[in-house]
């Protein structure tokens, strides 16, 4: 009976982006990564069904792109191998089209593919559109509260949308820009902000607030400059304060690996999310899932750089 090549560590599932956007990348790519899931927040309902729904597993041989990915990975790890054969298709998750106003965001945005948005007008056409997205398959409800590029959802149907979805089961994900807008989605019953506050600095009062009801998906590599500094300040202190910082890179927004993000991870490290946190932000999936990634992490490396995929 063949045996499995020994190598110390912690074997672990491939990790989880809390934050992609398949259609603006190429998305067969994750076929090599060290990636078991990745969540979709903002596409075609319909092209990303197609997504989730294809098959597991994909010959090498149709990779010749990802070996020397693959080449230099186990160069950085002597002690393991490289899978042979066959490499698992990280899982698939999705919210659907963004929720937004009409002229809400981003439905002016050139990058965003059709039927990515979904305009809502009222209470009636936000009960359509989360049925919509919930009959697709979606796992959870994206909505738009970007005031810097248009109008938002005025109370009652930001709060509409979270009652409907909560009765789908569906926890409601905002992408949340401009003053204010964290502290209202949170207030208005988001369970999560798409992206670490960014356009102002938390007060401490509002970073308690934010940590005991809501996580916040990174993407603190997207940002440059006074965002990025305000960003990674405000995740530093809702770490601190208990808060769930989950990885997320916004994959697609610029020239994003279809991988683990090297600057997504720094930048959470520098924001003192590190070691076990950090594994914890990352969400390893379940390695005795026939449809993960399987990977190992060198004992005592809580570095996930370092993880390799192998044959188990």
């Amino acid at each position: 009976m063949q045996t499995a090549p020994h190598a110390d560590g912690v074997v672990i599932g491939g990790f989880t982006d809390h934050h992609v956007h398949l259609q603006l990348v190429d998305h067969a790519s994750l076929a090599g990564s060290r990636l078991g899931r990745v969540i979709d927040l903002g596409g075609n309902p319909e092209v990303l069904t197609s997504y989730a729904g294809s098959p597991r597993f994909v010959s090498l041989r149709s990779l010749n792109d990802r070996k020397e990915t693959l080449r230099s990975l186990s160069e950085r790890a002597p002690a393991t191998q490289a899978r042979r054969g066959e490499l698992r298709r990280a899982s698939v998750e999705f919210a659907g089209a963004f929720l937004t106003p009409p002229g809400g965001y981003p439905s002016d945005r050139s990058w965003a593919p059709t039927g990515s948005f979904r305009e809502i007008a009222d209470e009636a056409d936000a009960a359509t559109a989360v049925a919509e997205m919930a009959d697709a398959g979606a796992t959870r409800i994206k909505v738009a509260s970007n005031s810097t590029a248009g109008p938002v959802f005025a109370d009652a149907v930001f709060r509409t949308i979270v009652e409907l979805a909560g009765a789908r089961g569906l926890p409601v994900v905002a992408h949340a820009e401009g003053p204010g807008q964290a502290q209202r989605a949170a207030r208005l019953g988001a369970a999560t902000l798409a992206h670490a506050p960014f356009t102002e600095r938390l007060t401490e009062e509002e970073i308690a607030e934010q940590a005991a009801s809501v996580s916040w998906i990174s993407t603190l590599a997207i940002h440059d400059d006074a965002d990025r500094a305000r960003a990674i300040d405000n995740v530093r202190r809702f770490h601190a304060a208990g808060g769930a910082v989950l990885y997320g890179t916004d994959m697609g927004n610029g020239p994003t690996p279809v991988d683990l993000n090297p600057r997504e991870i720094d930048a959470l490290r520098e924001a003192g999310v590190e070691g076990a946190a950090l594994l914890q932000a990352l969400h390893p999936v379940d390695p005795s899932d026939p449809a993960s990634v399987q990977l190992l992490l060198p004992e005592g490396d809580a570095d996930p750089l370092h993880a390799q995929i192998l044959e188990v």
